[in-house]
């Protein structure tokens, strides 16, 4: 065995140890009222890491368990850090919702996504602000894929962080909706408080 083969070997062990060993990462968890229905919040330390429309309380316990099987440990109690995150996001989309923010600061933690939709999730929601819109086509021009629109609307299906990171204002690129996992019904509502469609008569 030469030195460079006892080298890997040695490599492979360590990160099979420090995996075995992991902590899993501390979140927490809380619901907002708002205009289109109830929104749960899950946030880590690092930053806002879901956020899931209708949370009423089947749905609010579904996420979490789900959320306790991808992360490794169910949501710690305050007081701790992931509470100030989600402290401000339930600030920041409050003020949202009453039409007195356009911009979200909150730390937004990525971990949920990768890949090919983290690209293009972070393109929409460094590039797409407030009022305007993008065609899933815009999306994947932007990001170098020419022929990845259908790409772009699965990483808009699989967003983690909607409205904060902003899925609601992409649309198709013959000005029809297109999709959103929560309802076009919702799509409207967002896209009329932004001023981009008119308020429903009823």
């Amino acid at each position: 065995m030469t030195d460079t083969e006892v080298t890997d070997a040695t490599d492979v062990t360590g990160a099979g140890r420090a995996a075995a060993t992991a902590v899993p990462p501390a979140w927490a968890w809380t619901t907002v009222g708002t205009r289109v229905g109830p929104l749960g919040l899950a946030a880590t330390p690092k930053g806002l890491l879901c956020v899931a429309f209708h949370a009423d309380a089947a749905t609010a316990g579904d996420t979490v368990a789900r959320l306790t099987r991808r992360l490794g440990s169910g949501p710690v109690p305050p007081p701790h850090r992931a509470h100030d995150v989600l402290g401000t996001a339930s600030a920041e989309l409050t003020a949202y919702f009453d039409g007195r923010l356009r911009t979200f600061s909150v730390p937004l933690d990525w971990s949920l996504t990768s890949g090919f939709n983290r690209r293009v999730l972070r393109e929409l929601a460094a590039h797409v602000p407030y009022g305007t819109l993008a065609s899933y086509q815009d999306l994947a021009d932007r990001v170098g894929e020419r022929g990845a629109a259908r790409a772009v609307g699965v990483a808009m299906g699989s967003n983690p962080l909607p409205i904060v990171v902003p899925c609601h204002r992409v649309i198709e690129s013959n000005g029809g909706l297109g999709g959103f996992g929560p309802g076009l019904e919702t799509k409207r509502d967002l896209l009329a408080l932004e001023g981009v469609l008119p308020e429903p008569l009823f």
